[in-house]
C-alpha cells in the first residue's frame, strides 16, 4: 500500500466529521444570527468549533481547504429577507478562539514565529472583555452616520439604520472633515437589568420570552419596525475603527472615547504573559457582577505595523484571538448508541443519552465519532458517562463515572440500516462505510441538501423535508433532477402543503439559482475534502468549467502535466488532487447532466484585483528567507493578487528564491522563468517595478501602503 493511498484512507472518517460539522454549525449560524434563536449554547457551538480546529489541526488537508477553521462561511450568515443588504466598506472580520491556557500560550508562540520575535523581544497585546452582543458596523462620511449595518456574512449586512438611533452610546457625528470614510465597530447588547424587564413583559403578552439577553438586542435591533427598537433598552460599546489610521489599538480606543462612543473601562495593556493570564482570571471572576454578558476576553496585537504583517487568515486577523471562558459539565447516562450515515457514506455513531440539562440547555445526544473512540473511552449502553459541552465534540463524552448494569457492548452493524448494502472497513481506517454509494437514501438526502444549501446552489424553500417528499414521490432521484422541476408543476402542486404559490416561488428560485459562478459550483459538487476555499482555489486557477473538467480527466494520467499542475495548487496538494480527480472519474456523467442544464459563470476577475501588482501570477517560493517568514512571503504573494504554488512548472512566472534554494530555483532557471533573489522581492514589496519575467510584458508597480503597514486590519 503507498502513502498516498494510506494518506486517503486515513482521511475518510475525519472528512466526514468535518463536512458534519461544518454542515451543523452554519445551521447553528442561521439559526443565531439570522433568526436570533439558538438551538445550542454558546459553549456546545464553541465546542464543536473547537472540534473542528482539532480536525484541522490534525489532518493537514482539512486545515488546508478550511483555512478560517472549519469553513469560511462559519459565523456569518446572509442578510435576512425584509432588510436591505448594505456592503461594508470594509469586511467585519470573526475572531479564532482559544479554551485554554496551552492555546494561548500556542497563539502568542505563533506571533512571535511569525513576526520573527525573541523571547525577550517586546510584543505588547491589548486585552479587552469579549461583550455578548450583536456585531455593528457604523459608517461615516464627512463626519455624519450615513447607515448602520449587522455584520452580515461579512461583506453584506442587513441596514438597521433607523433602529440604531434609539440605541444609548451611538453618536450621529464625529470630528472629521473632508470627503473621508470612516466606519466604527462594537456590540450592541442589552444589560442583565434590562433583559429581566423585557421577557417579563413578553410572558404579559403571552409571546415566547428571549433564551438570554444577546439574543433579546439581536432580536429587539433587527427589527423592521423601528417603533418596537425605540420601546426596548439597548447599549452601543465600540472596540474599533478603520479609516483612520492609529499607531495602536489602545491609541484607537482613546479616539473612539474622543469621538463620545463608549469604550469598556476594563480593557487593558498586557505586556508579559503574567499581565495575559492575569487579566484572564480577573475577567473570570468580574463577569457576574458587570451587569451584562461576556463570555471570554479579547488578545489584540497592540501596534498597527504588526497587525498589517500578521494579516488575515481565511475570514480572521491572524494578530487576535477570543480566550473562552470555560464551559460546565453534567453526568448522564447511555441508553442507546445509533448510526448516522453521511454524505459520502461514513457511519458515524451517537449517543442517546438519558437527557441532561447542562447551564440550562438540556442535552439528549451526543456524537461518539467512530469505533476507535468508543474503544477508547470503553464505552457500553447504559453506562453511566460526564458529558461537557466544550472539548472534543458538542457535547462530549468526556470519560466514563462508572459500569451500568447489564451494560450492552455496542457493535457496528454489518450491513447499512438506511439501505441494507454491505458495511465495510478498509485497512488501515478508522470508519465504517456503507457501500451503497447513491443508491443508498441517506447518502443521496444528505448529498441534495448540501447542493440546495447556501453555499451551494442557494435554492430558497426547498428544505430538508421537501427533499424527503420529492424523493418519496419519485419527482426527484438525482441530483440533476432538482433542476427540472418545472416539468413536474401540476404533482407539485397536488402535493399536500404545496400550493400555487409556494411552487411558484420554489421553481422561481430554481430557475435563479440556474446562474451560478464557478467557485460555487465546484464546491456544490460534494467532492471529500474541497470546501469553499479550495473551490475557490481551483475556480481561480482554471477559470472556467469545461478546462476544469477536462484537465481533472487528463490528471486521471499521474504522469500527466495537468496531474502536476492540480497537485502544485498551493492549498491543494496531492491528497486533495486525488479525492478530485477519484470524484470526476466517478461521477463524470453527472457531473455533464448538470453543466447541461445550469449557466456556470467563468471565474469572475474584479477590476481591483487586477491592478494588483501580482495579479493572475503563479510565484514559487524557494530557500530561506531572511526578512521574513514562509508563511508571511506566501500572505504577501496572495494580498498582492499571486497565486502561491508548490512546485515550479511551465505556468510558473516568478521563483521567489532565499538562502540555499535547491532544485527549484534550478529548474526555474533552466525553464527560463524570473528569478526574484530576496533584494528584489522586497523591492517588490516596497512598491518598485523589479523586471520582466518569461511571459510578461509589465509588472505593474505596487502601491507604497504595502510596505509601509499604515492603519489597523478591521474587525
Amino acid at each position: 500500500m503507498t502513502e498516498t493511498t494510506e494518506d486517503k484512507k486515513r482521511q475518510g472518517d475525519a472528512q466526514q466529521e468535518w463536512e458534519t460539522l461544518v454542515a451543523t454549525l452554519r445551521r447553528y449560524d442561521d439559526a443565531y444570527y439570522g433568526k436570533d434563536a439558538p438551538l445550542v449554547s454558546d459553549e456546545e457551538y464553541d465546542a464543536q468549533r473547537l472540534r473542528l480546529e482539532q480536525l484541522e489541526a490534525s489532518n493537514p488537508t482539512l486545515r488546508k481547504k478550511g483555512k478560517s477553521k472549519g469553513g469560511e462561511a462559519i459565523g456569518f450568515v446572509e442578510p435576512v429577507r425584509g432588510f436591505t443588504k448594505r456592503p461594508h466598506h470594509h469586511p467585519m472580520l470573526s475572531l479564532e478562539n482559544a479554551f485554554s491556557a496551552d492555546d494561548m500560550r500556542a497563539f502568542m508562540a505563533r506571533l512571535r514565529r511569525y513576526l520573527q520575535l525573541t523571547d525577550d523581544m517586546p510584543l505588547v497585546m491589548h486585552c479587552e472583555p469579549k461583550l455578548d452582543g450583536l456585531s455593528l458596523n457604523l459608517h461615516y462620511q464627512d463626519g455624519v452616520l450615513q447607515w448602520a449595518a449587522t455584520r452580515g456574512n461579512g461583506e453584506v449586512g442587513e441596514d438597521v439604520t433607523d433602529n440604531v438611533r434609539h440605541v444609548q452610546g451611538i453618536v450621529s457625528t464625529i470630528p472629521m472633515k473632508g470627503d473621508s470614510v470612516i466606519e466604527v465597530r462594537g456590540e450592541v447588547y442589552m444589560n442583565h437589568k434590562d433583559f429581566v424587564a423585557l421577557n417579563r413583559l413578553c410572558e404579559q403578552k403571552g409571546d415566547t420570552p428571549f433564551a438570554n439577553a444577546r439574543n433579546a438586542a439581536a432580536g429587539s435591533l433587527r427589527q423592521l419596525d423601528a417603533s418596537i427598537t425605540s420601546e426596548r433598552s439597548l447599549s452601543f460599546m465600540a472596540y474599533g475603527c478603520v479609516g483612520y489610521p492609529m499607531p495602536t489599538q489602545s491609541a484607537c480606543l482613546g479616539l473612539l472615547r474622543d469621538w463620545g462612543f463608549p469604550t469598556d473601562h476594563l480593557a487593558r495593556q498586557c505586556e508579559s504573559w503574567d499581565d495575559i493570564a492575569t487579566s484572564y482570571e480577573a475577567l473570570l471572576e468580574e463577569r457576574e457582577t458587570l451587569g451584562w454578558d461576556i463570555d471570554g476576553v479579547v488578545y489584540k496585537v497592540d501596534h498597527a505595523d504588526y497587525q498589517r504583517r500578521l494579516g488575515v487568515v481565511g475570514r480572521a486577523p491572524r494578530w487576535a484571538v477570543a480566550w473562552k471562558f470555560p464551559a460546565q459539565s453534567g453526568r448522564t447516562r447511555i441508553e442507546g448508541i445509533s448510526i448516522q450515515v453521511g454524505r459520502h457514506g461514513t457511519l458515524t455513531p451517537v449517543a442517546e443519552l438519558e437527557p441532561v440539562r447542562i447551564s440550562g440547555v438540556l442535552v439528549k445526544r451526543a456524537t461518539l465519532h467512530n469505533a476507535n473512540e468508543i474503544k477508547r473511552l470503553d464505552l457500553c449502553i447504559g453506562d453511566d458517562v460526564i458529558v461537557q459541552r466544550a472539548g472534543d465534540v458538542i457535547p462530549q463524552v468526556i470519560r466514563k463515572a462508572k459500569d451500568g448494569r447489564g451494560r450492552q457492548t455496542f457493535s457496528f452493524p454489518t450491513a447499512c440500516p438506511v439501505c441494507g448494502s454491505e458495511v465495510v472497513r478498509h485497512d488501515g481506517e478508522v470508519a465504517y462505510y456503507c457501500t451503497g454509494g447513491l443508491s443508498c437514501d441517506a447518502q443521496r438526502m444528505a448529498w441534495m441538501k448540501h447542493i440546495v444549501s447556501r453555499e451551494a446552489f442557494d435554492i430558497t424553500g426547498l428544505g430538508e423535508q421537501h427533499i424527503k417528499t420529492l424523493m418519496a414521490e419519485h419527482i426527484v432521484h438525482m441530483p440533476v433532477d432538482l433542476f427540472t422541476l418545472d416539468a413536474h408543476r401540476a404533482r407539485l402542486q397536488a402535493l399536500e402543503g404545496w400550493g400555487q404559490r409556494s411552487v411558484d416561488n420554489l421553481l422561481h428560485a430554481i430557475a435563479k439559482s440556474k446562474d451560478v459562478s464557478l467557485p460555487r459550483f465546484i464546491y456544490a459538487l460534494g467532492i471529500p475534502q474541497i470546501g469553499r476555499v479550495t473551490a475557490e482555489l481551483l475556480a481561480k486557477h482554471y477559470k472556467n468549467a469545461p478546462h476544469w473538467v477536462r484537465s481533472m480527466e487528463q490528471a486521471q494520467d499521474t504522469s500527466h502535466e495537468s496531474w502536476h499542475d492540480v497537485c502544485a495548487i498551493d492549498g491543494v496538494g496531492e491528497s486533495m488532487a486525488r479525492s478530485i480527480v477519484d470524484f470526476v472519474r466517478t461521477y463524470g456523467a453527472m457531473i455533464e447532466q448538470l453543466r447541461h442544464v445550469l449557466r456556470i459563470k467563468d471565474y469572475e476577475i474584479k477590476g481591483a484585483d487586477m491592478s494588483l501588482p501580482l495579479y493572475g501570477k503563479r510565484v514559487v517560493l524557494t530557500g530561506a528567507l531572511q526578512g521574513m517568514t514562509r508563511e508571511e512571503a506566501k500572505y504577501r504573494v496572495q494580498e498582492m493578487g499571486g497565486i502561491v504554488a508548490s512546485s515550479v512548472s511551465h505556468a510558473t512566472d516568478y521563483v521567489v528564491m532565499g538562502e540555499n534554494a535547491g532544485s527549484k530555483a534550478k529548474k526555474a532557471h533552466a525553464l527560463g522563468i524570473k528569478i526574484l533573489r530576496e533584494q528584489e522581492w522586497m523591492q517588490l514589496l516596497k512598491g518598485h517595478i523589479v523586471g520582466t519575467g518569461a511571459r510578461d510584458t509589465e509588472l505593474h508597480e505596487t502601491a507604497d501602503g504595502l510596505a509601509k503597514g499604515q492603519g489597523t486590519l478591521p474587525l
